[in-house]
């Protein structure tokens, strides 16, 4: 997952270099200032935001877990905030997101 930024220290430099293209906060995330800087520095560089109702999916989501051999996430990572560096390949879930961002 070389496209991504985990964590509010990786995130935070990403956001900064203007070379972030999406952030994703964990709402469940128990630090309020935590929140706050993310919030403001994708509000300062123009970056979009999309929020997610847990930490430990978004930390499935960023591969910060083991796959079984039945392909179950085990071992789970929660993690509050990832930004996407690079998409990779334009797809139709690359689309989707994008008009969700749009529209939000």
């Amino acid at each position: 997952m070389e496209g991504l930024a985990r964590g509010l220290h990786e995130g935070a430099k990403v956001i900064e270099k203007h070379a972030a293209q999406l952030c994703v906060l964990a709402e469940d995330c128990n630090q309020p200032d935590y929140i706050k800087l993310v919030k403001a520095l994708c509000a300062d560089h123009g970056v979009g935001l999309l929020t997610v109702p847990s930490a430990k999916t978004l930390g499935e989501w960023a591969g910060l877990c083991k796959i079984d051999t039945e392909g179950n996430a085990r071992k789970v990572v929660g993690c509050s905030c990832v930004v996407v560096k690079d998409y990779g390949e334009t797809s139709e879930g690359y689309n989707v997101v994008q008009e969700h961002v749009k529209s939000n």
